[in-house]
C-alpha cells in the first residue's frame, strides 16, 4: 500500500521552500500527497523555533495531530525544522508521540527517515547544518502557480544577541549563482512570474563563496530569465547594503521596487545591545540613499519592542523615529527570551505586559503613517498581479510590485479584464490604511 503523506508546515517562507522540497523528494518515492491531516499514514511537521510562541505553536502541533493515531489512519508523525534542530534529544525524550526527527540540514533525507519511522526505529537525523538546496533535487510548489521564493542562501553569521537563527540553521552559506539561475528557468518554465529571493542575510550572498558581494549581479541575471516578470528582494541586512545593489534595483525594471530591510530598532544603546551594525545616523543615511536613488521605493522593515534594558525614552524614540521615516510596511516584535543567546543573559528584562503595551503602541503609530504613504498611490497608474476573484463584492484581489505576498497590503480591483496569474494595468482610485483600490485600465 503507498503511504499517504501530509506535511504541515509552520514558520517562515524558508521554511515553506524546505517543506516543498520535502514534498517533491517524497512525491519522486511514490508516496501520495494528501491534503488532509485526517487522510494521511504519515504527517510531518516542519516546526518554528525562533521565539517562544512559535515553540508554543510547534508543540500543539504535534499533540494535536499525534490525536490522530487514535482516531485516524496515521502510522507515523515525523518533526522536522527549526524546534528539531534545537531541541532534538528533549523531544525524543519527553514526546513519544513523535516517531523520527530531521534537523534543519538534513531533510533532503525525509524517504529514509519515512522509512525507518514506519518500521518503528524512531530515526534521529540531526547534524551540523551544511546542507544547501540544489536545483536537481525535486521541489512540489505550494503556493500559487505564478509567485514563488527561491531560498539564496542558508545560515547567518550575525550573531545579533537575541537571535537563535545561527544555532539552528547554521553558518552562512551561499548557492552557487548557477544553481539560483537554473532554479529560476524551472519555475519560470512552469508558469512562475513572480520570484521573491530569500535567506537569513540577502545582502552578504556571494562573500563567502566569490569573494565579494553578488547580489545586485544575482538579481540582474534572475531578472533576465525569460518568463520572469518581478524579481523581490527579501532581509536585506542593512549592514551590507552597497550602491551597487541599489543602482540595480533602481535601474532594473523588472527588480521590484521594494525592499524589506529588518532594521530592528532606531536607538544606538539599543543597537550596540543587539549587536547590530550601524547607529541611528547610518540607518537614516542609508534610507535616504535609497530613496533618493529609487523614486518611489515601498520600504519594509521589522522591529523589536521590550528589548532587555529598553528604556522609556528608547521607545519613544523609536516610536518617533517610525514617525519620521515613514516606512511603506513595518512588523512589529516583542523581545522573546531565547535561552543559550547573549541577549537572554542581559539585565533589565522587561514585563511582557509592557512589551505588549509597546507593540500596540507603535503598531497604532504605523497604523496612521501607513494611511498617509498609501495616499501617494492616488491617481497612479499600477501593475497589478491578480490573485483571486471575491464573487461577493465582484471584484478582483492582488498586489502591486510595492507589496510581497501574505505579509503586505492588496489591490482591488473592479473591471480587470483579464484572469487570475496576469499582471494588469490599475488606476487607483481609493487608498485605505493598508490596502488600495482602482480599477482596470484597458
Amino acid at each position: 500500500m503507498s503511504e499517504k503523506v501530509k506535511i504541515v508546515t509552520l514558520g517562515c517562507e524558508k521554511n515553506l521552500v524546505d517543506s516543498e522540497i520535502m514534498s517533491g523528494l517524497i512525491d519522486a518515492r511514490g508516496y501520495s500527497l494528501v491534503e488532509r491531516e485526517e487522510d494521511a499514514t504519515v504527517i510531518i511537521v516542519n516546526t518554528c523555533g525562533f521565539i517562544d510562541a512559535a515553540k508554543e505553536e510547534s508543540v500543539n502541533t504535534i499533540l494535536d495531530l499525534a490525536e490522530l493515531k487514535e482516531t485516524g489512519r496515521l502510522k507515523a508523525l515525523i518533526v522536522s525544522g527549526c524546534l528539531t534542530q534545537r531541541y532534538k534529544q528533549e523531544l525524543m525524550k519527553e514526546m513519544p508521540e513523535i516517531d523520527g526527527i530531521v534537523g534543519t540540514g538534513d531533510f533532503h533525507h525525509i524517504n529514509q527517515i519515512v522509512d525507518e519511522a514506519l518500521k518503528g526505529k524512531r530515526p534521529v537525523f540531526v547534524g551540523n547544518p551544511v546542507f544547501n538546496y540544489e536545483e536537481k533535487l525535486p521541489r512540489k510548489l505550494t503556493t500559487a502557480s505564478y509567485t514563488t521564493y527561491i531560498k539564496i542562501a542558508e545560515g547567518c553569521d550575525n550573531n545579533c544577541t537575541f537571535c537563535s537563527i545561527p544555532i539552528m540553521r547554521g553558518k552562512f552559506r551561499s548557492r552557487s549563482m548557477d544553481s539560483i539561475l537554473a532554479e529560476a528557468e524551472l519555475l519560470a518554465g512552469q508558469g512562475v512570474k513572480e520570484i521573491s529571493l530569500i535567506a537569513q542575510d540577502s545582502t552578504n550572498y556571494g562573500t563567502d563563496l566569490y569573494g565579494e558581494y553578488k547580489l545586485a549581479e544575482l538579481l540582474n541575471k534572475v531578472s533576465l530569465v525569460e518568463g520572469v516578470h518581478w524579481v523581490r528582494l527579501h532581509y536585506a541586512y542593512p549592514g551590507f547594503f552597497t550602491d551597487e545593489l541599489i543602482d540595480e534595483i533602481a535601474n532594473n525594471p523588472k527588480v521590484c521596487k521594494y525592499i524589506d530591510m529588518p532594521l530592528q530598532h532606531s536607538e544606538d544603546a539599543v543597537l550596540k545591545r543587539m549587536r547590530r551594525p550601524g547607529r541611528n545616523r547610518d540607518i537614516r543615511e542609508l534610507i535616504a540613499r535609497i530613496r533618493d536613488r529609487i523614486p518611489g521605493v515601498s520600504l519594509r522593515t521589522s522591529l523589536i519592542v521590550g528589548f532587555p534594558g529598553e528604556t522609556e525614552e528608547e521607545f519613544a524614540a523609536l516610536c518617533d523615529f517610525v514617525r519620521e521615516v515613514k516606512f511603506d510596511r513595518l512588523g512589529v516584535f516583542t523581545y522573546s527570551k531565547e535561552e543559550d543567546t547573549p541577549a537572554s543573559r542581559l539585565p533589565n528584562q522587561l514585563d511582557e505586559d509592557v512589551k505588549e503595551w509597546r507593540a500596540n503602541t507603535l503598531m497604532e503609530v504605523q497604523r496612521q503613517v501607513a494611511g498617509e504613504t498609501s495616499r501617494k498611490y492616488i491617481g497612479q497608474v499600477l501593475d497589478v498581479l491578480l490573485e483571486k476573484y471575491d464573487g461577493r463584492s465582484d471584484v478582483y484581489v492582488g498586489r502591486s510590485q510595492y507589496d510581497a505576498p501574505e505579509i503586505d497590503g492588496e489591490v482591488y480591483v473592479t473591471r480587470p479584464g483579464s484572469e487570475i496569474g496576469d499582471i494588469v494595468k490599475v488606476r487607483i482610485t481609493h487608498a485605505y490604511e493598508y490596502d488600495l483600490s482602482g480599477e482596470g485600465v484597458l
